[in-house]
């Protein structure tokens, strides 16, 4: 799993029927430090995440193993919104507010 921030929304009014009804959003990797890394990912999102919200994201063939992507073409799945993590004994991450770029 790796750690991401939404940042963003797509909509697609095309798409295959196996994605159909489910939200598409713009996730951009970040660093265990909370800093931004660089690309985005297009994810699936079956968790609820909002915009602005830390999550972890899965790649790749995992990303089929859940019950929504069952068979699709999917490559980006946000699986968890995150609500603290912290690194070497100190919290970089606090979804309350309290960010603490390392």
């Amino acid at each position: 799993m790796l750690l991401g921030r939404v940042v963003g929304t797509l909509v697609s009014t095309r798409k295959i029927e196996s994605i159909e009804g489910l939200k598409l959003l713009v996730v951009q990797p970040v660093t265990t430090g909370n800093r931004p890394a660089k690309g985005y990912v297009i994810a699936i999102d079956v968790v609820g995440a909002n915009t602005g919200e830390i999550v972890l994201y899965s790649q790749g063939s995992a990303t089929r193993q859940t019950p929504e992507t069952d068979k699709c073409p999917v490559d980006g799945l946000i699986t968890a919104i995150v609500d603290t993590w912290e690194v070497g004994g100190k919290e970089v991450y606090n979804k309350s507010g309290s960010e603490k770029p390392a």
